[in-house]
């Protein structure tokens, strides 16, 4: 019995497309006023933003695909699985709760940061030990991953505070998050025993 069911292709391959996509469309939406190199994708989810409907909608799609691909991902570790559908639900809750037209707001800020924190740490939650599991669920490559997304956390902090290309460092790091799911599971549908 394959572990990992193709559907779960499917899965993780729209979160890449959904997020970029959906930040995309809405920066287009939202015009000359929105700086997707200074300014978060928050900014773009925002009521009252042009294309507040597009974003909030990628965010439910995105989160959706997370869910999906956790219940698919038979052959990681449960940690990793939870940590992963976790990211779902949190990229469910951020749409619920938008960042508000001017300013900051606590209850965005710390939904969007328990959303990274378990989209930053499942790789490594996932991984299984021996030359056996497949590539993307091997422990070096899952910790690699990891830390780099972790050195993406810590550059977003830096631009944060310096009020720099926040809008950059956010973008890199979410399209780490958002692919690597992807590549896990292609990892383990190449395996023939995943």
């Amino acid at each position: 019995m394959r572990l990992v069911p193709k559907w779960a292709l499917l899965s993780s391959g729209c979160a890449p497309v959904l997020m970029v996509g959906g930040w995309m469309i809405a920066g287009f939406l939202e015009g000359p006023a929105y700086d997707p190199a200074t300014q978060t994708i928050s900014v773009l989810a925002a009521r009252g933003a042009s294309g507040f409907w597009v974003m909030t909608g990628a965010l439910v799609a995105l989160g959706a695909c997370h869910l999906l691909t956790a219940w698919g991902l038979r052959a990681a570790a449960l940690a990793g699985r939870v940590a992963l559908g976790g990211g779902g639900v949190s990229a469910l809750v951020v749409a619920l709760v938008p960042a508000p037209s001017s300013g900051g707001s606590l209850r965005h800020g710390s939904v969007v940061a328990v959303g990274f924190a378990l989209l930053a740490v499942w790789p490594v939650l996932a991984a299984r030990g021996g030359s056996a599991a497949p590539w993307g669920l091997r422990p070096m490559p899952s910790l690699v991953v990891t830390a780099l997304m972790g050195v993406g956390a810590v550059w977003f902090l830096v631009e944060m505070h310096d009020q720099g290309d926040i809008g950059v460092a956010e973008r890199v790091v979410t399209s780490v998050q958002s692919l690597w799911p992807f590549v896990v599971v292609a990892s383990c549908l190449r395996d023939p025993d995943h």
